[in-house]
């Protein structure tokens, strides 16, 4: 009975260790190294909006074609779309960019400022940058109600298991060990700041909610059907408070809130239908 206590406890320690390690935010050779294999490796720099530093991931072949925006959810950073930035196909057909959300870069000093407002103006920011006319923002979770607060206009907005309903909001029940002060060390830094962000959002979506309506952009938001993290009422709320003509809803049947990479040749085929 030692023994397997003993050899549970290791391997306890262990996992948690490689999810510390795992889930903690790269550093930029690190990032440098997910685009090996790729045809084109991207430019990476490091961006200041309001005194925050932040890093950006930027692909521009040819000023001429359209370009990807992604905005990545919460935990995430911009190498959530490495899968989509190294794509030969997509690479013809757009230039990209990904960037690490204040609070999520390598080593950040700054917690996240849990204000959907603030990332707005942050996107916008970075958006300055580009041809609106041919820019697609692609909003993954999180990021989703970032891209809809945009009051730029852009060609289309594309929204990823958006979580921009408060009222479906889920809170799990592991937020716990980061709200309780004598577990919270066991938190990793990273996951911290998800936290405070989880547990922010629904107040401050409330801000935003009643008026998503007054976006200036037309508006495809893609869901799956068994996503509990994200639940699908959040696009049906979109899809009932929208006019037809201005936003389209496309369900996954069977996905769950890592659609975009398990399902990564589904949402590549619709990237491409927008961008075509």
């Amino acid at each position: 009975m030692k023994f397997t206590g003993i050899s549970l406890f290791v391997i306890l320690l262990v996992l948690y260790f490689l999810f510390w390690k795992f889930s903690a935010p790269k550093s930029d050779q690190q990032v440098l190294k997910k685009f090996n294999q790729s045809s084109v490796i991207p430019t990476l720099s490091h961006e200041n909006f309001k005194g925050f530093e932040y890093r950006k991931l930027s692909i521009v072949k040819d000023t001429t074609l359209p370009t990807l925006v992604f905005v990545h959810g919460t935990i995430g950073s911009s190498t959530d779309f490495v899968k989509y930035m190294k794509d030969s196909l997509l690479l013809s057909k757009a230039n990209m960019i990904s960037y690490d959300r204040i609070g999520y870069n390598y080593q950040d000093k700054n917690p996240v400022q849990e204000s959907i407002a603030f990332e707005r103006d942050m996107l916008q920011d970075i958006l300055q940058d580009v041809n609106p006319k041919k820019t697609i923002v692609v909003g993954y979770s999180y990021g989703g109600p970032i891209a809809l607060a945009l009051q730029k206009k852009v060609h289309k907005v594309l929204l990823l298991a958006p979580a921009i309903y408060s009222k479906v909001e889920p809170m799990p029940w592991t937020l716990n060990f980061y709200k309780w002060k004598l577990t919270r060390w066991l938190v990793p830094p990273i996951w911290q700041e998800a936290s405070r962000e989880k547990l922010s959002h629904k107040e401050d979506l409330q801000k935003f909610e009643n008026n998503w309506k007054s976006t200036p952009n037309q508006i495809v938001s893609i869901h799956g059907t068994n996503d509990w993290i994200v639940p699908q009422e959040n696009s049906i709320f979109l899809e009932q408070h929208f006019p037809k003509n201005q936003f389209k809803l496309i369900n996954i049947s069977d996905a769950g809130h890592g659609f975009i990479w398990s399902k990564f040749d589904t949402i590549k085929q619709l990237l491409i239908q927008e961008l075509d």
